[in-house]
């Protein structure tokens, strides 16, 4: 492909896209394929001659799209939002054309100063305390997702506590030491938590304990709960080196208590504390939710997707520290064809070291034109929009206590509902129950749920599960679903840059309609969420 059909091609891609995202809507939301579906669409090798890009192009709709659920449809409602936009897709098509593998400064000098200038706009932007900015002894980095950044951030803990008990120490005495107390090293995390901090402890090498969540306290963790944990460990000859906490768990939007937590820390000086703030992270644009990192100058590392919720295309996690030389102490390795001068001089940032891998992308481009499109305010109004949306959600949804139970109220334009079956008994609430993180990372409840020794409990399981099967098998709308203390639950979220107050009214139809026939209140026949839908 030369110059002159890489414009004509990269111009009938453009409008392509354009158009898909124009009548977006109009289609099924999510896939309706059988697994290896693509496969037997396929030749079964390469061609071996090239082809045009005119017959590339076709396969495009006829064999991709059937097999895409649709991310920024406004009818998407399920997991979190992963954002895409035009300004984004912009600073992907430079990154492509600029490409260079970028694990040093001397790779290409803008890539790598551009990300330390876009992360520091996005630390004050975010109201992160000065000792993440890299004007000190922090700093941020792009990361690939939330669960490459605690990885990261376990690592650099572990080494950290290791070097600890090691002062003084050199070559192999230094290791044997290291080997006598790693195998003692415990992590720890709210039941709550991703199961990217479990992940991490399993790379790491390391064990990991959760730390029970109360429902009275909205799930959250709690400074008691988490010196009870590390007390526990403590007494069993454990040495807790990592503490995973989150800022809108990904169940409920729940927040730990960030501020008896980081009290709970002065106390424990090898214990490093991380905040999971993958998607609610972005409404601390908001001044509203800036008062959420008031205590943040007591944890080490911070973490965000700017790809779920604040319109820039995936992938771009974006990492703190609160002292890079930690991270750099635990995953610098230098060999003779990495030197260079600038790097040798030490007035130059290396971002490899930073990571996991030694290349990079040029991800700040995107970040970049995202920021300067869409302003402080436009990002601002962005994440007031949908959690506008979200209240409206929960309102209607509350306007049919007969239908639908609403355990917590909305959080980051994220509520989280059960449906009510026909009466039978009176539901209480069962703190013991334990949580199953199985369904699509779980969901949590708070004041009125079923206790699992009531029939309440099953029936309203059953006809919850039943709801939210009948809703995405129909294609309109896309819910997910998760379990938390044995409730089954619908969580719904409309936050991608499409999300639109009819389309957050149309849903609420369709789980009236859906719920209504379930319990056997309504004809299948008079209800309008088939597979096209409105």
């Amino acid at each position: 492909m030369n110059s002159n059909e890489f414009r004509e091609a990269a111009h009938s891609a453009v409008d392509e896209i354009i158009n898909y995202y124009d009548t977006l809507e109009n289609r099924r939301v999510a896939p309706d394929v059988t697994p290896g579906y693509l496969r037997k669409l396929l030749p079964a090798a390469a061609p071996q001659d090239g082809e045009k890009w005119e017959a590339i192009q076709k396969d495009i709709e006829t064999k991709i799209m059937p097999g895409l659920t649709h991310w920024q449809s406004p009818k998407f409602m399920a997991w979190y939002p992963a954002s895409s936009t035009y300004p984004g897709m912009l600073g992907e098509l430079y990154s492509a054309a600029f490409t260079a593998p970028a694990f040093n400064w001397l790779c290409s000098p803008a890539v790598t100063e551009l990300e330390t200038i876009v992360l520091d706009w996005l630390a004050r932007l975010l109201n992160l305390p000065s000792c993440f900015l890299s004007e000190g002894e922090g700093g941020g980095v792009i990361q690939g997702s939330a669960s490459e950044a605690v990885v990261v951030a376990m690592v650099a803990a572990r080494e950290r506590c290791l070097d600890s008990f090691c002062q003084g120490l050199e070559g192999e005495a230094r290791e044997t030491r290291k080997g006598e107390y790693r195998g003692k090293l415990i992590a720890l995390g709210s039941e709550q938590s991703h199961s990217s901090a479990a992940k991490a402890a399993l790379i790491a090498g390391v064990r990991y304990r959760s730390i029970h969540c109360r429902i009275e306290d909205d799930l959250a963790l709690t400074g008691s709960s988490v010196r009870e944990a590390l007390d526990d460990c403590q007494r069993e000859g454990l040495v807790p080196f990592f503490l995973g906490t989150t800022l809108g768990t990904t169940a409920t939007c729940a927040v730990d208590k960030f501020g008896e937590i980081t009290d709970v820390g002065k106390d424990f000086p090898l214990l490093w504390i991380h905040v999971d703030a993958a998607y609610a992270g972005a409404a601390l644009v908001c001044e509203e939710y800036q008062h959420l990192t008031e205590h943040f100058d007591g944890i080490d590392s911070f973490d965000m997707n700017m790809h779920k919720w604040l319109l820039t295309n995936f992938d771009a996690s974006c990492f703190y520290v609160k002292r890079r030389r930690n991270l750099t102490d635990a995953l610098s390795i230098t060999r003779s064809y990495l030197s260079n001068e600038f790097s040798d001089s030490g007035l130059v940032t290396d971002y490899r070291d930073w990571q996991i891998p030694l290349g990079r992308r040029f991800r700040s481009l995107k970040i970049w034109f995202v920021l300067r499109t869409y302003g402080v305010s436009g990002l601002q109004a962005h994440i007031r929009n949908h959690v506008k949306l979200g209240e409206l959600f929960h309102s209607l949804i509350q306007s049919r206590p007969d239908l639908f139970r609403v355990p917590l109220p909305p959080a980051f334009a994220l509520t989280v509902l059960t449906v009510k079956p026909n009466p039978k008994t009176v539901p209480s609430v069962d703190e013991s129950a334990p949580s199953n993180l199985a369904v699509n990372e779980g969901l949590a409840g708070n004041d009125v749920l079923p206790n699992p020794e009531n029939d309440d409990l099953d029936e309203a399981n059953k006809a919850t599960k039943t709801v939210y099967e009948l809703i995405n098998s129909r294609g309109e709308i896309f819910f997910t679903s998760g379990i938390v203390k044995d409730i089954y639950a619908i969580r719904v979220v409309s936050a991608n840059p499409k999300a639109e107050e009819k389309y957050i009214r149309r849903a609420f139809e369709v789980l009236v309609d859906t719920a209504e026939e379930v319990l056997g209140r309504k004809s299948k026949d008079n209800l309008t969420n088939g597979v096209n839908g409105h």
